[in-house]
């Protein structure tokens, strides 16, 4: 997968993006990874990327000129994402979704926003982490790259760890996991674990699962059937 990011800051992507899995995915040539300054394709000597919005109000919109150049530059892709807080909700089928694709490009959205036409000449995707707003739409590119870049093949080592994990198969969230010793100052890993008995362990994974989305996430759980 190629993923090319148009953004004011690339130290904010580069620097985790080139960490532990990530930085693996693209050792192993799973990711190829494009990071744009966008102030390159500024206007003027000062390179400037910004101004003030028309009609008034506070802050700075990001320009169209340099969005246009900075995306010309570039090989077409199906996929072009901009991170914006009044976009449609990133979760983790969207994620699914997109690491699907062999080409995505990321603009992170600053300032006020940006440019409307730029938006409706080369958008596709307005996405958004959540209810809530960042000071820098890297950040946002950045969390939504990892978590469809783990999602390629080979990128995690075990595959079924993209399985059994929150917002998998079942859309529940995962249940509490242990690990050794078996006891650590009075505290018990549950017998069931220790068992051996793999079907006795699965059913009670599912509870823990289906108990844990019923207290923190009830809105994950499926429609109750009415008569």
């Amino acid at each position: 997968m190629r993923i090319d990011v148009i953004t004011l800051f690339p130290d904010i992507v580069q620097v985790p993006m080139g960490q532990s899995i990530m930085g693996r995915a693209q050792q192993m040539g799973q990711l190829q990874l494009q990071v744009h300054d966008l102030r390159t394709f500024g206007l003027g000597r000062h390179h400037r990327v910004d101004d003030t919005p028309c009609g008034g109000g506070p802050g700075m919109v990001l320009r169209p000129e340099p969005l246009f150049a900075a995306l010309e530059s570039l090989p077409p892709a199906a996929r072009i994402i901009l991170t914006a807080p009044s976009g449609r909700r990133f979760d983790q089928a969207l994620a699914a979704e997109l690491a699907a694709e062999p080409h995505l490009i990321f603009i992170s959205g600053h300032y006020e926003g940006v440019d409307q036409r730029v938006i409706d000449h080369w958008v596709t995707d307005e996405l958004s982490l959540g209810d809530y707003v960042l000071t820098n739409g890297a950040i946002a590119a950045t969390v939504m790259m990892d978590a469809i870049v783990r999602l390629l093949p080979g990128v995690l080592g075990d595959e079924m760890s993209a399985v059994d994990e929150s917002f998998g198969p079942t859309g529940l969230l995962e249940g509490p996991q242990y690990t050794k010793p078996a006891e650590f100052r009075g505290l018990r890993v549950p017998e069931v674990l220790l068992s051996g008995h793999h079907g006795r362990v699965q059913t009670w994974r599912q509870q823990q699962s289906l108990d844990r989305t019923t207290e923190r996430r009830p809105d994950l759980l499926p429609p109750t059937p009415t008569d």
